[in-house]
């Protein structure tokens, strides 16, 4: 699952400062904030340059820094940090619920040209970062272990990365934690994580199952097989909840997110306030365009238990879990066994897991990479009808994209297609690939958070080992 705030417009200027904060840049700032505070946004547009206010008018200003505001709350401190490219001021800011880098720049007639806002990351020294990993046992080349070590010696102290090596259908693990800004191989192929929306891959494989079973068509419409009408009798299928073209919004409108503890923010929307928003909430925008809805996903899971008049924790271990020996895999935080590894922060602090209530089918799976790979290497089998049919395709993005039943189908890494889905929550970071030609994968569980600046390095980390693969 994932809660992305924002952002930007910036405009280029050319003006340049020193890195000593100039007294009209803290004045304007200060300005700045005491009107945010106030929900003075009026007062913040007053601010700015003419430029400024055609690109950004007082409508788009309103809307934005009102969702800043509801999901961040009030600013409460900020430190001047640098000049970015020699204009615009950075200041380390904390808000009520997070923090932000807030960057403004201003013309000379001290009057706001440009401003954004983005996750705040301390600057880390990677040249202080030692690699201590080990390529004994021939588990790793030596150049997939530097790719490893580039692609994690960014993330804070205390993470953990746990990868399965899949070539020819056999695995190998190998697994990291940095500790004491030194990365060292750890054995955390058995310690568990969440998953995030890779559990959409799972929750389209029960999907899969009802189909090839013959309890539904993918086709049809949930509103058969739901007792809660659906507001103005709106229509929504399967495939289209499966493959994100159901019209559904990224997370239902009746989730308030200024009313919940932003360290869970998922885990008191329950069954209730799912019915109360199909009932009277619900609205489709763009259907049949793909607009990645985790309500969607989650709703799709809500549906299938609801067939079976079975939980979605039930569902799983029955109908996938116990399938395929993933024995240390859940979506019940109560059934975990064994090691889990704490989730952290974008500062590397730890953060509570994440508990998804209703929305579970998008995101609420906790699992190991030795689970995973058991997973993977079954899609190797191509008699496997379930497995085979989530890989189908059943909706083109663009030329080098298209989607199936929860997977993301990539045509233009390889010369074969290759199965990808990621995911984040809070506290972690997950990324899957898998050829089912040549029989590759990778996979990668890590307790990166989503909202860590440089969470995107799990996704590269991943195609980069898989490519690595290719060269075999």
């Amino acid at each position: 699952m994932k809660n992305i705030i924002l952002i930007v417009l910036t405009l280029i200027v050319n003006l340049s400062f020193g890195q000593t904060e100039k007294t009209a840049n803290k004045v304007v700032t200060e300005k700045f904030i005491e009107h945010f505070n106030n929900d003075n946004y009026n007062g913040i547009f007053s601010m700015f340059a003419d430029v400024m206010k055609e690109t950004l008018p007082i409508e788009k200003t309103t809307e934005f820094l009102k969702g800043l505001k509801s999901q961040a709350g009030n600013i409460t401190n900020q430190e001047f940090i640098k000049y970015e490219n020699g204009t615009s001021a950075s200041y380390k800011t904390t808000f009520e619920r997070a923090i932000f880098a807030l960057n403004i720049s201003i013309d000379d007639s001290s009057e706001i040209n440009s401003f954004l806002v983005k996750p705040f990351v301390e600057e880390v020294n990677v040249e202080n970062v030692m690699n201590n990993l080990t390529i004994k046992n021939g588990l790793i080349t030596k150049e997939q272990s530097e790719i490893i070590f580039e692609s994690t010696n960014i993330f804070p102290n205390n993470t953990q990365v746990s990868i399965a090596i899949i070539k020819d259908g056999k695995v190998n693990y190998f697994g990291i934690k940095k500790e004491r800004d030194t990365i060292s191989t750890s054995e955390n192929k058995k310690s568990v994580f969440e998953i995030g929306s890779i559990s959409k891959v799972f929750t389209s494989t029960l999907l899969a199952n009802f189909v090839i079973e013959g309890k539904i068509k993918s086709n049809e419409n949930i509103n058969d097989y739901l007792e809660t009408p659906l507001n103005n009798n709106t229509e929504i299928s399967f495939v289209d909840l499966s493959n994100h073209t159901s019209g559904l919004p990224p997370l239902p409108t009746n989730l308030d997110f200024t009313k919940v503890n932003p360290e869970n923010p998922y885990k008191e929307y329950r069954e209730k306030e799912l019915k109360e928003y199909l009932t009277k909430h619900l609205e489709l925008s763009n259907k049949g365009v793909n607009q990645y809805s985790n309500l969607g996903a989650g709703l799709l899971g809500y549906t299938l238990s609801k067939i079976e008049n079975d939980s979605y924790e039930s569902l799983l271990q029955n109908k996938i879990f116990s399938k395929y020996d993933m024995q240390n895999s859940t979506a019940d935080i109560s059934k975990i066994k064994g090691d889990i590894i704490r989730g952290l922060n974008s500062e590397g602090k730890e953060v509570p897991n994440w508990e998804l209530s209703v929305l579970a089918g998008a995101g609420g799976i906790f699992s190991t990479v030795v689970d995973l790979s058991y997973f993977a290497i079954s899609q190797f089998d191509d008699s496997n009808k379930e497995l085979k049919l989530t890989r189908e395709k059943t909706f083109e993005i663009n030329d080098n994209m298209d989607i199936g039943l929860g997977w993301v189908i990539l045509k233009s890494q390889s010369d074969n297609l290759w199965y990808w889905h990621n995911g984040g929550t809070g506290g972690y970071s997950s990324s899957m690939v898998i050829d089912d030609k040549s029989k590759n994968g990778i996979i990668i569980l890590s307790n990166v958070s989503t909202f860590n600046p440089n969470k995107g390095n799990i996704d590269k980390l991943c195609f980069e080992l898989m490519k690595t693969l290719e060269k075999e």
